[in-house]
């Protein structure tokens, strides 16, 4: 089929499912020109010089975090990497939960650094921690109190009016070596790699700057840099550039803007001051990704920022973090928007602080890594949250209907089932994930394990779609996702996309290329339909790709049949580029629609959907930008 002018294929057209998956097992690096990397001796045996797709998550807590311990969730950091190897565990609920599809390749636990391992020593007997008065009213079992005893810790942070016993750093201590050695205990080079990681969680006002900690090796700091010292995130940088004088390499990754009420992408640093150079390098430095999926939300942009993206909707969570108070600014809380100001600030200023690539996770605080498939999801927080009706998908009381409509709903209807990240990578080790989370050559999807491939070049061949070495091309010939392609050379360059299904997953429906650029000091945006599903065409005048067709029975959550693609791919060429103006690109593959898990939860118990929520979802994949520079 044909694509605005420009060559698709699709699996329908006699390619093999075999032959696709070992074409887009190969990747490279992000670096302007670079080649994929000579073998060495030392490499696994899974080696590949092109590289691999690998999944996993990077978000992830155990009873080694305060609100998971609340939670109910005794879980440990080992129990979390068997989780992600595929084994099964128990949940905080009572009943045993297991990865429907598949092991992971890669995941962390990354519990919150603010009073690591702290509750499980107040709930054990004779230690200093169980003795302060009221303690025990932090661990109920009934999710009602539950949630009491959450809110009143939260608000001892917040007025800081907790026992100092909270804070002993040799708890602390027990806490992150005991991370540190599940680690260590799990990570097999070659199978499945582990990352020793921490969660930043600063909260200023409850408005959302949460980050990931994640290091590159087993060589970490005697204790994690906690928001207790300072909720400021570039304190955190400044920590980390101290850590890294030392040998110790590390990155921070941004989650949950869509929480932070237009606080996570300013264009004024954490005390007011106006953003600088010497703050945008730092900021890169430390915080090359952004995670813009997971549970509490979707945050890569909001129908009020893209009113032109018919898909901008995708399970938004509008509210705060930990509260039901509401978010009121959308603007500098979602990736698409930062990508914007970032050029604008790189057109007016001379740097860019928001240079980032996409990954999504899980935040599940169940120890269960990847446990975001719908059809399989046991929600985020332990007991509050572990049966349908306490997350608001089937009716209470045992009603057979949702009349009348329930009042104060569970804010736990509204999360998504979402995230996962991906990288490009020779090998599943350490080094070579790291490295690929570093050169940002990495994808986020909504849960589905779908993979995508995305290149820039002014020089591919005419054939390039047809090549037995269509990667080893884009890669001689291009830059790929997280890379930045340099000044035209009087012509508008050509992207290559490339989206496989997940074989356990729905079937295709469309590729998309978002595109943001500047023009006349103004900072823009569109999204452009490039390949379509089932040989259909995009629509000259409406840029986008007709109806498939494509329907759910939610009956049964049976997908109508012979709707959709194994694969989408083109070769794209922007028809609207000007050479004078600062631009990004990245991609976003869309599947069929299909069940959201809170028509599974309903179907299972055999009543109807809740009237309140969207029956169904369209699962994606995002791929991270590749920038274009007038002046580079």
């Amino acid at each position: 089929m044909r694509v605005n002018g420009n060559l698709a294929v699709s699996a329908m057209a006699g390619v093999s499912l075999a032959a696709i998956a070992v074409a887009l097992s190969v990747s490279g690096p992000a670096a302007v020109a670079s080649s994929p990397k000579t073998p060495a001796a030392e490499h696994t045996s899974g080696y590949n010089p092109e590289r691999n797709a690998y999944f996993g998550d990077l978000h992830v807590h155990t009873k080694l975090s305060f609100d998971a311990y609340i939670f109910n969730v005794r879980a440990s950091p080992d129990d979390a990497y068997r989780f992600a190897k595929g084994e099964t565990i128990g949940h905080a609920s009572g009943f045993d939960i297991r990865l429907a599809g598949g092991p992971l390749d890669f995941a962390a636990v990354t519990d919150h650094s603010e009073f690591i391992g702290a509750m499980e020593q107040a709930n054990t007997p004779g230690t200093a921690l169980s003795k302060v008065p009221g303690v025990s009213a932090l661990f109920s079992s009934d999710p009602a109190e539950i949630g009491k005893a959450f809110a009143k810790f939260l608000g001892t942070m917040r007025d800081d009016t907790m026992s100092p016993a909270f804070r002993d750093p040799a708890i602390h201590a027990r806490a992150w070596k005991e991370i540190r050695e599940a680690a260590a205990r799990n990570y097999a080079p070659g199978r499945f790699t582990t990352f020793v990681g921490y969660e930043f969680t600063s909260a200023p006002d409850g408005r959302n700057l949460h980050r990931n900690v994640i290091f590159k090796s087993a060589e970490v700091p005697d204790l994690p840099y906690s928001s207790r010292e300072s909720a400021d995130p570039e304190e955190l940088w400044k920590r980390m550039e101290t850590w890294r004088a030392k040998g110790v390499e590390a990155l921070a990754i941004p989650h949950n803007s869509n929480g932070s009420d237009g606080t996570m992408f300013e264009t004024t640093r954490f005390n007011g001051a106006p953003i600088d150079r010497v703050y945008a390098d730092l900021r890169r430095r430390n915080e090359p990704l952004v995670e813009i999926t997971q549970i509490k939300g979707t945050s890569e942009t909001h129908p009020s920022l893209s009113p032109n993206d018919e898909w901008a909707g995708f399970e938004i969570f509008e509210s705060y973090i930990g509260s039901n108070k509401a978010v009121t600014k959308f603007a500098g809380g979602y990736a698409r928007d930062a990508l914007k100001t970032g050029l604008l600030l790189q057109e007016k200023e001379g740097f860019n602080p928001y240079r980032f690539g996409f990954i999504g996770s899980s935040d599940t605080h169940n120890a269960s890594p990847g446990s975001v498939e719908e059809h399989n999801y046991v929600s985020k927080v332990g007991r509050s949250d572990g049966l349908p009706v306490l997350r608001g998908s089937v009716p209470r009381g045992g009603a057979r209907t949702w009349d009348p409509a329930p009042k104060d709903p569970p804010r736990f209807q509204n999360w998504g089932a979402s995230g996962l990240a991906g990288v490009w990578a020779e090998e599943n080790t350490r080094a070579s994930i790291y490295d690929a989370l570093r050169r940002r050559e990495t994808f986020a999807t909504s849960g589905p394990r779908m993979r995508v491939r995305f290149f820039a070049s002014y020089d591919f061949p005419s054939d390039l779609l047809t090549r037995a070495d269509t990667v080893r091309q884009a890669y001689a010939l291009g830059v790929p996702m997280g890379g930045d392609l340099m000044k035209s050379r009087g012509k508008a360059p050509s992207f290559l996309v490339w989206g496989l299904r997940d074989p356990n997953g729905g079937y295709l429906q469309r590729a998309q290329i978002v595109k943001g650029w500047i023009e006349n000091g103004n900072a823009r945006e569109k999204v452009y339909d490039v390949a379509c599903s089932d040989g259909l065409a995009v629509n000259s005048q409406t840029g986008r790709c007709p109806d498939n067709g494509a329907t759910v029975d939610l009956a049964t959550c049976a997908p109508s049949r012979f709707q959709g693609d194994v694969e989408l791919r083109t070769v794209w060429t922007d028809p609207n580029f000007d050479a004078r103006q600062r631009a990004f690109y990245y991609v976003r593959v869309l599947e069929n629609p299909s069940c959201r898990w809170s028509t599974w939860d309903a179907l299972r118990n055999g009543t109807p959907p809740n009237p309140a929520l969207s029956p169904t979802v369209m699962e994606r994949v995002w791929s991270s930008p590749i920038w274009y520079d007038p002046k580079a």
